[in-house]
């Protein structure tokens, strides 16, 4: 396997109205939060924010260059402790890093810290994933 604890994978994007607008028709979720604008300027946000799990999302991209690094077929087992620590606005650039923290050759599994950073260096959210190699990790 190509992959070590300590390797990194990093996915940037701007997040856009249309982005929202597609979560919002896909996932049903047309909270005022995502969609109505009038609303959210007079809440403490002052601006519509997206979905977390828009947010979470874009964290994919980074799990999916890990596992073509690493050379072998893995699924996503799944995501812990995910926490949304402060709000995505349309507009705003966000950086997905995705780190490999740990590597479980007896299970299978790699775990990963998953952060994403807006363009002024805040947290918005963290994560940690876990893949699962099906053919085992040498």
């Amino acid at each position: 396997m190509q992959i070590r604890a300590g390797d990194v994978t990093e996915f940037r994007k701007t997040v856009s109205e249309s982005d929202v607008y597609l979560f919002a028709g896909i996932t049903g979720d047309m909270h005022s939060n995502h969609v109505d604008e009038q609303t959210m300027r007079s809440s403490p946000y002052g601006s519509r924010i997206a979905h977390g799990g828009l947010v979470l999302g874009l964290t994919s991209n980074t799990s999916t260059a890990m596992v073509a690094r690493a050379g072998k077929g893995a699924v996503s087992y799944g995501y812990d402790k995910v926490r949304f620590t402060r709000p995505v606005f349309l507009g705003d650039t966000v950086t997905a890093r995705y780190e490999v923290a740990y590597i479980d050759n007896e299970d299978s599994k790699v775990y990963s810290d998953i952060s994403v950073i807006n363009q002024n260096g805040d947290i918005v959210m963290v994560a940690t994933h876990i893949l699962y190699f099906n053919d085992g990790i040498d």
